[in-house]
């Protein structure tokens, strides 16, 4: 159907906390930033910010009729630069879209700022979540054809993308990323779907746990727009801080958690055993130095947030977390990972046992895949051999998906399978199901 070299497919994943676009073919993704926009109201929409296009921002709604049009920022560069009244919302809640306005603009930041080309040319292949609807897969399919006139296009669940990038047809996908922690099981390229099962503990929630923890102990992160520092001697600085009144709390906490994800990257790593108070009470202190110079020492928390992933009822000793109400509900990653595996057949459990997959952002923490397979040992059937699998390296365990869909999309078996735009025009829609599935 495409002459498979000649034009290249586009790769898109769009995940909870960044998004990811390239070429098929290529070995990572050529643009990477946050899926969440800054955004501000305008009154009454004037002629020249409607046709206003800077090179970081979008396009407006065109609801100038409406008294209040919204303005996106989109992008790393537009959402570090602070602007009066800008509120960062993401479009994505739970693994699934709300806000397909949002989207359009992320799409678009995509095509012609980043990676610069006309989606027209391109043939796209969707990374989706494991779990996601029929609803939103046609939303997604009739933006892609109507907005921007793709000549095909193809919708793949995470899971089976991550397990292609292992070069495995069946394997245990745990997926756990910016926004939850996704279980599902691939069986020979399918996902399924009885065994999919989600947590809402990822990467930000364990941001906000170390924020908090920090905050418990006398720590304020201060966002980077919010000083300057002035050098009294060579070498000697001093913090001044700026007063800007009309910043939104959203924003705030955005940049906060940036850098509250830093010192977590940084510092954290999990521990070889579930984490006790008293066992890790002398653990020698690792210094941080925060962006406005001073320097902080973090000791037991560098065990016990990761640790969160393993045990969700240890938020509840995290100060100021008390109120997240899933901690009792939520089961840890072993728990999760035996739970799908039994939902599945017999025949295959053994197969699922021995290939489990770690992708995602945060399955890059240190120790983290020593720690799942040694209480998998513990808790798994005698027969069964417990293997999980993460790649060493750790772009490649961030970018998985989207990996798993340069493969998919550069295989010559696999350019059959586009859902063409005539498909579209002629059988609607819901094609996609059968198309895709």
């Amino acid at each position: 159907m495409y002459g498979g070299d000649e034009v290249s497919a586009i790769v898109l994943d769009l995940g909870s906390y960044t998004c990811k676009a390239g070429y098929a073919g290529e070995d990572a993704p050529k643009a990477v930033f946050p899926s969440a926009v800054g955004s501000i109201y305008q009154a009454g929409a004037t002629d020249e910010v409607k046709h206003e296009k800077d090179s970081d921002s979008m396009y407006d709604s065109e609801n100038a009729d409406k008294i209040k049009t919204r303005k996106l920022y989109v992008g790393t560069q537009a959402l570090g630069y602070r602007r009066d009244h800008m509120e960062v919302i993401s479009p994505i809640k739970d693994g699934v879209v709300v806000d397909w306005d949002i989207v359009d603009n992320i799409w678009n930041h995509a095509f012609r700022e980043r990676l610069l080309i006309d989606p027209k040319e391109h043939p796209m292949l969707l990374a989706e979540p494991s779990f996601n609807t029929p609803q939103q897969r046609e939303k997604a399919a009739e933006l892609m054809f109507e907005s921007y006139k793709v000549p095909a296009l193809f919708l793949a669940k995470n899971a089976v993308l991550t397990s292609f990038a292992s070069g495995r047809a069946t394997s245990l996908v745990v997926d756990s990323g910016g926004g939850s922690t996704t279980i599902a099981a691939v069986h020979d390229g399918y996902v399924l779907q009885k065994a999919v099962s989600t947590s809402p503990i990822g990467g930000e929630f364990l941001t906000d746990c170390m924020m908090k923890s920090l905050e418990s102990k006398g720590v304020m992160i201060k966002p980077r727009y919010s000083f300057k520092r002035k050098e009294i001697r060579p070498g000697e600085f001093q913090t001044v801080d700026l007063d800007i009144p009309n910043t939104t709390e959203s924003y705030k906490l955005y940049s906060q958690r940036a850098i509250a994800s830093d010192i977590k990257e940084s510092v954290c790593r999990v521990p070889d055993t579930a984490f006790e108070e008293s066992g890790y009470a002398n653990v020698p202190m690792t210094p941080y130095e925060l962006p406005d110079g001073q320097t902080i020492e973090i000791g037991a928390d560098r065990f016990k947030i990761p640790d969160v992933l393993f045990n969700p009822s240890l938020v509840q000793t995290i100060p100021g977390m008390e109120s997240f109400a899933g901690s009792a509900s939520v089961s840890g990653l072993p728990q999760m990972v035996i739970e799908s595996i039994n939902r599945c057949d017999a025949d295959i459990k053994r197969e699922l046992f021995s290939s489990i997959l770690l992708a995602g952002g945060t399955a890059s923490m240190l120790q983290l895949k020593e720690r799942l397979e040694k209480e998998l040992m513990e808790e798994a059937p005698q027969a069964a051999r417990v293997k999980v699998l993460a790649s060493g390296n750790s772009i490649e365990r961030r970018f998985s998906v989207w990996i798993g869909g340069s493969i998919l999309a550069s295989l010559g078996s696999f350019q059959q399978l586009w859902f063409s735009k005539a498909e579209y025009e002629e059988h609607g829609v819901s094609n996609i199901q059968r198309k895709c599935p």
